[in-house]
């Protein structure tokens, strides 16, 4: 292999070589700018299609929990109309037994 007639200029040729140049950076940047719009207009989307997945949810437990409460009242209306809450049949059954005269273990 012949050797080049100034080392210091072949390798200054070998590094101009692999140097980027500006319009090189400038397609670079131009290119990111690109992806990052890109990652933003997505980021825009999910945020949207979250905000609706999360006001379906909400509206889904909100139906629930009335349908909850409506059960809960039917059950109260349902022992009113048999004449006692079953919160209050402890209370009743003292009551009874006080009127009785019977201690609390007579009956039990």
């Amino acid at each position: 292999m012949a050797e080049p007639e100034n080392l210091v200029l072949e390798i200054l040729r070998e590094m101009r070589k692999e140097m980027v140049t500006k319009s090189e950076l400038a397609a670079v940047k131009s290119e990111l700018k690109h992806d990052i719009a890109d990652v933003g207009s997505e980021v825009k989307s999910l945020r949207a299609d979250v905000a609706s997945d999360l006001m379906t949810i909400e509206k889904r437990l909100g139906d629930r929990i009335t349908y909850l409460q409506r059960s809960v009242m039917e059950f109260h209306s349902s022992t009113i109309g048999h004449g006692v809450l079953y919160s209050e049949m402890d209370e009743r059954l003292r009551r009874v037994e006080q009127h009785l005269k019977l201690t609390p273990n007579d009956g039990h």
